[in-house]
C-alpha cells in the first residue's frame, strides 16, 4: 500500500498533515535541511512532533539534506543523536559524509537518499543501496516508463515526487543561486532564480526557467502497480492550509474516489503555477510544462475551510479493541489493544447487583465505544457481563479514559537508542608543491597546438566529442592521458548506449573517464575504467572524500561552492582537483533551453545561445555531451589565473582550466596568462566565485 508523505514545515503544518490523512511526515530541523526558510522545528519542539505523530500512527522523517562543512560536523552529530532519541523514524540525507555520520551515530534509523542526491538510474539506486540506504527519492524528472523499470529491479524501497513545486534543474545539481548570491541551494538557502524573469539573447520579462507544479493525482494506481512504496507531496515552505488541502485530497483519491472536476479545483484553490503538469512523468518536456504564479486573490473562506480540519480537532484514525469483564463480585475490568499490539488494562469498582435495570452488553459497548476527541476508533467490544449486575456510566467512563490514556503514553513512548560514536576521519593534507594542470574541453577544435604543449597531466573531454573523432583520439592517446567526460545524466534507456560507448572508448586507447553522478560509477567499472570524481557529486567534507576512496576512484573535485579556506582544511584521502578557470555550470536541466528559444531541436548550434537577466547579466547555453539536456553556463568567468602561488598551500593534485564557449585562439590566450604567471583579473568579465565569499 502506497504510504502518503507529506510536508510539515511547521508544527501547525504537521497537525494539518495527520489530521488530513498523512501516513508520515517529513520535517527539518532548525539546521542542515534544505527549506531554511520554512519555520521548521526546534529541538524542544522536535520530540513532540515525534510523539504527536507516533501516537497516531504517523512516521517522521528528518530532513538532513544539505552538504555540510567540517566545522559543522560536531553540530550534526549533536542533532543526529538528539533526533534518534526523539524517535525519529528516518533520516533523509544528501551529503555522503552526513550519509556516514549517521551511521556511525544512529546505525538502527533507516537512511533515505534525498533527490537532491541527483538519483535517476537503477545503478544509482544500487550504488545508493551499497551506501546503506533503504529508501531513494527518485530525481523528479523521471518518466513512467523509468520508475516502473527502477521498482521492478531496486533492492531499497522507492520514493516518488506526486505534488508541489518543480525546479528547474535536477535537484542536487543547481548551483545558481549559489554563486550569484551566495544563497545555495545544497545549502538550504535557495533564492529561486529560476523563478525570475529572462530573454533569450536579450532581456524580455518572460519566464523560461519557471516549471508548473508537478501533479500526479490521476496516476497513483499506477505508481501502486509500480511497486512505488511512498508518494510525497512537495510544500514545506508553504502554509498549513495547502498541507491540509493537499493531504485531504490525495488521501480521497488513495482511498478509491475518482479523481474529478472537485478534487482539481481544490488543488488549484491550494497552490498552482498556470495550473500543473505531468510532463516529466510522461516523457512530453516542452513549452506546456512551463508557468508562473499571478497574484491571485487569497480565498479566506477556503483558508477557513481548510483550517477546520486540523485546529481543535481529532480525527479518530487508529484502530482499536476493547475488551471488557463485568463479574459478580470482582473489579470491572477493560482492556484496549491496538492496531500495533499493544495492549493496556485497567480495573474499576465492583458492580452491584442490579435495583431496577441490569447492564447490558449493547449499553456497555455504547459507552466504550466513545472515543471522540481521541485519536481512537473502536473496532468493537467484547465484554462479558455476569447477569443482573450494574456499574455507572460515569464509572465506565473512566475506565475507557484510562485504558486510552496509558496506550497514549505506551504508543508515545521511544525506547532508548543504541547510539555511537562520530569517528574523526583521518586528516590527509594532500600533496605538496606546485599543482598539476589538467584541461577540459568541449569541442575537438579547442584542442590546440598550445594546449597539447602544455601536456596536461588529464585533459578532458565529453565522451561523445571523442567517439566522433575516433582518430583524432586514438593517436592522441598515446602520447597524453585522455579522460571522457560522462554526462551527468544517464537514464536506464541510455545505459545500453552508454556501456557500448566505453567499449568502445577503450578500444581507442583511453582508459579514464570523469563521472558526476553515482550511477555511473558502476558502469565504468564494469569497462574496467578508471574513474575520477567530478564536481557533480558534491563532495563537501572530510567524511564525503572518504566515499570516492573506498570506491575506487582515482581522483576527486572540489566543489566550486567551498572556500580556499575550507578546501585547505579538507582530507584529501586521493588526489583532489580544483576548477581554477571557466564558466561555471549553473543548472542541468532535462527541458532544453536551447528548443525554448527556437521552438526546436538545435542542441548542435546551442553555444551561441543565452540567457539574460533583469540586471544584463548573461548565462550562456550549451549540451550536456550529445544529450537533448541543457547546461547554464555563468556569464563571468571564474579566474583564479593570477591565485597560483596561494593556491600551492592547498594540498591540491590539479587545478583545471574549463573550456566551454572559447574558441581556440581565447583558448591559447588563458594558456598563455596561466603559463607565464601574469594573468591579470577584470572584475567586468571575471568572478572569484565562492571561493573567497563563501555560501550561506
Amino acid at each position: 500500500m502506497l504510504e502518503l508523505l507529506s510536508p510539515a514545515g511547521s508544527m501547525e503544518a504537521l497537525r494539518a498533515a495527520v489530521c488530513n490523512g498523512a501516513d508520515a511526515v517529513y520535517l527539518g530541523a532548525d539546521v542542515f535541511n534544505a527549506r531554511g526558510g520554512a519555520r521548521n522545528f526546534t529541538p524542544e519542539e522536535l520530540p513532540e512532533a515525534v510523539r504527536y505523530c507516533h501516537v497516531r500512527g504517523v512516521q517522521v522523517h528528518l530532513t538532513l539534506n544539505t552538504l555540510v562543512t567540517d566545522r559543522e560536523m560536531q553540530k550534526l552529530a549533536g542533532l543526529i543523536a538528539s533526533a534518534a532519541r526523539a524517535g525519529v523514524d528516518a533520516f533523509i540525507v544528501q551529503d555522503l559524509g552526513v550519509l556516514a555520520l549517521c551511521r556511525q551515530i544512529a546505525p538502527q534509523i533507516a537512511l533515505h537518499a534525498s533527490t537532491q542526491m541527483s538519483i535517476h538510474s537503477l545503478e544509482g539506486v544500487r550504488q545508493a543501496a551499497a551506501l546503506g540506504v533503504s529508501r531513494v527519492v527518485l530525481a523528479r524528472e523521471l518518466p513512467q516508463e523509468d520508475i516502473a523499470f527502477i521498482c521492478k529491479n531496486s533492492p531499497v524501497e522507492i520514493e516518488v515526487f506526486v505534488h508541489g513545486a518543480l525546479c528547474m534543474c535536477y535537484s542536487g545539481q543547481c548551483y545558481m543561486s549559489a554563486v550569484i548570491g551566495r544563497r545555495s541551494g545544497n545549502r538550504g538557502q535557495c533564492a529561486q532564480p529560476c523563478r525570475m524573469a529572462y530573454g533569450y539573447d536579450r532581456f524580455d520579462n518572460k519566464y523560461p526557467l519557471s516549471l508548473k507544479d508537478n501533479c500526479l493525482i490521476s496516476y497513483l494506481r499506477e505508481l501502486e502497480a509500480m511497486g512505488v512504496a511512498s508518494i510525497k507531496i512537495e510544500g514545506r515552505m508553504k502554509r498549513p492550509e495547502y498541507v491540509a488541502a493537499v493531504t485531504a485530497t490525495y488521501r480521497h483519491a488513495l482511498s478509491g474516489a475518482p479523481v474529478d472536476r472537485v478534487m482539481m479545483q481544490t488543488l488549484r484553490a491550494a497552490f498552482s503555477r498556470q495550473g500543473f503538469t505531468q510532463g516529466y512523468y510522461q516523457g512530453k518536456t516542452g513549452s506546456q510544462m512551463f508557468g508562473v504564479r499571478g497574484d491571485e486573490r487569497e480565498d479566506k473562506a477556503f483558508l477557513q475551510e481548510m483550517r477546520a480540519t486540523y485546529e481543535n480537532v481529532e480525527p479518530q484514525r487508529v484502530p482499536v479493541r476493547f475488551y471488557a469483564l463485568i463479574a459478580e463480585g470482582q473489579p470491572a475490568m477493560l482492556a484496549v489493544q491496538d492496531d500495533r499490539g499493544n495492549t493496556c488494562r485497567t480495573t474499576g469498582m465492583t458492580a452491584q447487583r442490579a435495583q431496577l435495570r441490569a447492564l447490558t452488553a449493547e449499553e456497555l459497548q455504547q459507552r466504550v465505544t466513545k472515543t471522540g476527541g481521541t485519536p481512537y476508533l473502536s473496532q468493537g467490544v467484547r465484554c462479558v457481563i455476569d447477569p443482573g449486575l450494574t456499574l455507572p456510566a460515569a464509572e465506565i467512563n473512566r475506565m475507557r479514559r484510562d485504558v486510552l490514556a496509558q496506550l497514549t503514553a505506551l504508543r508515545a513512548r521511544t525506547p532508548a537508542p543504541e547510539l555511537g560514536h562520530a569517528q574523526a576521519p583521518d586528516i590527509q593534507p594532500g600533496m605538496r608543491g606546485t599543482p598539476a594542470l589538467t584541461v577540459s574541453v568541449t569541442r575537438v577544435e579547442q584542442i590546440t597546438r598550445r594546449l597539447l604543449q602544455c601536456r596536461p597531466a588529464v585533459l578532458y573531454v565529453p565522451l561523445a566529442e571523442i567517439l566522433a573523432y575516433p582518430e583524432v583520439f586514438q593517436r592522441l592517446s598515446k602520447r597524453q592521458c585522455v579522460a571522457a567526460v560522462l554526462p551527468r545524466v544517464v537514464r536506464d534507456d541510455e545505459t545500453p548506449r552508454l556501456l557500448q560507448s566505453l567499449t568502445a572508448l577503450r578500444s581507442l586507447g583511453v582508459g579514464r573517464v570523469l563521472v558526476g553522478n553515482l550511477g555511473q560509477i558502476s558502469l565504468a567499472r564494469s569497462r574496467e575504467l578508471e574513474i575520477a570524481g567530478d564536481f557533480g557529486l558534491n563532495l563537501f567534507n572530510s567524511r564525503a572524500m572518504e566515499v570516492p576512496k573506498e570506491l575506487g576512484l582515482v581522483s576527486a573535485t572540489a566543489s566550486f561552492e567551498m572556500t580556499l579556506a575550507q578546501l585547505r582544511d579538507l582530507s584529501k584521502p586521493l588526489p583532489l582537483e580544483l576548477i581554477a578557470y571557466g564558466r561555471l555550470p549553473l543548472m542541468l536541466t532535462e527541458n532544453c533551453l536551447i528548443r525554448g528559444r527556437t521552438g526546436a531541436c538545435a542542441c548542435q548550434n546551442g553555444t551561441g545561445i543565452r540567457l539574460v537577466d533583469r540586471k544584463g547579466e548573461e548565462f550562456r547555453v550549451i549540451r550536456d555531451g550529445d544529450t537533448c539536456r541543457s547546461v547554464l553556463l555563468n556569464g563571468k568567468k571564474l579566474f583564479l589565473l593570477d591565485k597560483q602561488e596561494s593556491l600551492r598551500k592547498l594540498g591540491l593534485w590539479a587545478l583545471r582550466l574549463s573550456f566551454t564557449t572559447e574558441n581556440p585562439a581565447e583558448l591559447d590566450g588563458v594558456l598563455a596568462a596561466w603559463q607565464s604567471g601574469r594573468a591579470s583579473f577584470d572584475p567586468g568579465a571575471c568572478t572569484r566565485g565562492l571561493y573567497q565569499r563563501g555560501v550561506e
